[in-house]
């Protein structure tokens, strides 16, 4: 089962929609899916966070030719340290944060360079992660302190998949997709009854909502 959550200008989240899958999905199911999106109402898209989905990258250009895919950064670091040893991780992450703070790309590229000298030859799965990753990584170093807090990790996704995996479990097994996708409504319902949480977040948003104006001058509003 596969979510989308948009947040638009004002800073309301709202979830998009549910579409079921195989887990082998491919650009055309995207370009479907995402199409859906375009035909009711999402016009334009700013930057769209994913993590990973085989070709989507190349269905979200296709439909928004503006937007920018950002990998989750957040995603990335968990990826690095699932390849390397428990006793090695907070070391690691000293050496890893320089990379995702740097101010530029080339600031970014010289830190991930001494990372890899120091870390390289203990675990060169990483830094083929890293190699891959870079094109859909670097897009975040280009925005200010205020975006880059926003668009750091699709965190929001994963609070809401967790939700989502609690429910069907209790469940155990369901007839058909449909009671299934039944299931998964009534959580999405139950979310944040009082509204509070939307609230808070949008108290949030303000400072990124300015950097936004300011990097995609003409496109907000």
């Amino acid at each position: 089962m596969y979510a989308a959550i948009g947040v638009t200008v004002d800073g309301k989240r709202d979830i998009l929609g549910l579409w079921v899958g195989t887990g082998g999905e491919g650009a055309k199911y995207w370009l479907q899916v995402l199409t859906e999106i375009k035909n009711r109402g999402v016009d334009d898209v700013c930057i769209v966070v994913c993590d990973g989905l085989k070709g989507l990258p190349e269905a979200i250009e296709a439909t928004w030719p503006l937007a920018l895919v950002q990998t989750c950064v957040l995603h990335l670091i968990r990826n690095t340290f699932r390849l390397a040893s428990r006793a090695d991780w907070d070391k690691m992450a000293r050496d890893l944060r320089p990379v995702y703070t740097a101010v530029n790309e080339a600031d970014a590229a010289r830190c991930l360079d001494e990372f890899h000298t120091i870390w390289g030859n203990r675990y060169p799965a990483i830094k083929t992660l890293w190699t891959n990753a870079w094109a859909e990584f670097i897009p975040f170093l280009d925005y200010s302190p205020e975006i880059r807090r926003v668009i750091y990790s699709t965190n929001a996704i994963e609070s809401l998949n967790a939700r989502f995996r609690r429910a069907t479990r209790a469940r155990g097994h369901f007839p058909d997709e449909q009671a299934a996708l039944k299931c998964l409504y009534l959580v999405v319902r139950s979310l944040d009854p009082k509204g509070t949480g939307q609230e808070r977040w949008m108290n949030r948003w303000k400072p990124a909502l300015n950097a936004f104006a300011i990097t995609f001058e003409g496109r907000l509003f």
